[in-house]
Parts: structure tokens; sequence; C-alpha cells
């Protein structure tokens, strides 16, 4: 469902991505070229700062977010997520948020009030909160990552884990193009 927030901001979906029926899309949101939306997913942009200001969710070209992701964001704050990144089912992402290109963030994760670097990994059920982390780390399943200490004790991302996150952006771009074609009836 697309639809407006209570400030009459609506979503803007490019023609090309796929947002599953089932799924709630609402208020300041921009979706990008060829993004694939699963099912129950929920992207709400609805929350206005003091100042009734909103900033928008936005959502890079080729991303995927999965069946269960809630993307949100408190006081009117930003967004936004790079291109061919993936969020996986039931994963949160809570705003302030930039997470860049090439990400994924893994089954229930929660990023929360961070800066996510170009091609980094986050497990499954592992916590990145309040802090910046550098493009191309790895977080293990079920870490938790607060400060530069907890960086230190967490590897780069090696060569099988890029191949299975980009793996992850491909599947999900040829996704897109057969639910699409179901919807048209081709």
């Amino acid at each position: 469902m697309i639809r407006a927030n209570p400030s009459g901001d609506r979503p803007f979906v490019d023609p090309s991505a796929f947002i599953d029926p089932t799924a709630i899309v609402c208020g300041k949101v921009v979706v990008g070229a060829a993004v694939f939306v699963g099912p129950y997913a929920v992207i709400r942009a609805d929350e206005v700062d003091k100042d009734g200001q909103l900033l928008p969710i936005t959502i890079g070209d080729g991303s995927n977010i999965q069946d269960g992701v809630v993307i949100h964001s408190k006081a009117g704050a930003a967004v936004t997520i790079g291109a061919r990144t993936s969020i996986a089912h039931r994963a949160n992402v809570h705003g302030p948020c930039t997470i860049g290109d090439g990400v994924f963030i893994g089954f229930n994760a929660v990023v929360f009030n961070c800066t996510i670097g170009d091609r980094a990994v986050i497990r499954h059920n592992s916590v990145v909160e309040n802090f910046h982390l550098p493009a191309e780390f790895h977080v293990p399943a079920t870490t938790t990552v607060h400060n530069d200490a907890d960086l230190a004790r967490i590897p780069r991302v090696d060569a099988d884990t890029a191949s299975f996150s980009e793996s992850v952006a491909t599947t999900n771009q040829w996704l897109v193009l057969g639910y699409k074609r179901i919807l048209e009836g081709t």
C-alpha cells in the first residue's frame, strides 16, 4: 500500500521498482529505479521534527528491502540507503541513518542513528548503534558495535563475503523483473 502521511506527503516510486502489495510505503519516501520491496515491509516517513519538518527516506537504485523489514526515523531525520544495498528479512533501520552502496544488512539486524560505509556487511541479529561503521567492515552475526573498541574486534569484508552480498543484490534484481511481469500480466 502506498499512502500519504498525516502531513500529506506521498511516496515517489520509480516505475521500474516493485513494491509488494502487502508492503506499506508511507509519506516522504523516494524509491529508486529497480528497487525490490518485499512482502510486509514497512517504510514510513511520517514523524516530523519540532518545527514540523520532515526529511525523506531515500532508497537507492537496485536496492532490495526484503520481507518484514521496517524503515523509520525519529523527529523528521533522514534515512538514506545507497544503491544495490540489501536489507534482509525483519531487519530494522531506524534513522537518522545513512547506509552506503552495496551494503548487506542481515536477518533481524538493527541499525540505529548511524552511518554504514560502502560495501559493509552486518550479519544476522547484529546491532550497529550511534556509530560510524567504515566501508568494507564485516560485523559477524550477533555482534554489537557502538564504539571504536567494538570496531577493533571485527574483520574487514573478505572476497567470499563480498561475493555473497553481490549475489543477494543480483537475485533481487531478477525478482523485480519477474514480479513486475506478473503484475503486468505479461
